[in-house]
């Protein structure tokens, strides 16, 4: 009986494995609702600071952003990669402050953006 299914189960594991196998998209955000999200970056003193010391710039974004669409956005519209974002709500909007993962990180991307 056991080798009954193993006859009949090679198309059903040839199935899985191709399910396995095909890369899934990282978003299936549009580049559009990306620029909706994170609408600007935001320097001062201070941010100017983080870019130099921690590796982190930050980002004006929609109210109704959530830190996984910032992260996916940000990867969207700047291609890069990051470690954390945290935000917060403050008179101006909400701020996402990004702390990318290569060690110029911010640095390339503020000099990109010319804001450095």
């Amino acid at each position: 009986m056991s080798k009954e299914r193993a006859t009949s189960n090679p198309a059903a594991s040839a199935q899985k494995k191709q399910k396995a196998a095909a890369p899934k998209p990282k978003s299936d955000m549009s580049s559009e609702r990306a620029a909706a999200l994170v609408l600007a970056p935001y320097v001062t003193e201070k941010t100017f600071n983080q870019i130099e010391k921690e590796n982190k710039l930050a980002f004006i974004v929609a109210e109704n952003a959530t830190k996984k669409q910032i992260i996916d956005a940000i990867n969207i519209l700047y291609e890069t990669d990051i470690e954390e974002v945290n935000s917060t709500r403050t008179i101006r909007g909400k701020k996402a402050f990004v702390k990318f993962k290569t060690p110029e990180g911010a640095r390339d991307l503020a000099t990109k953006l010319a804001l450095v």
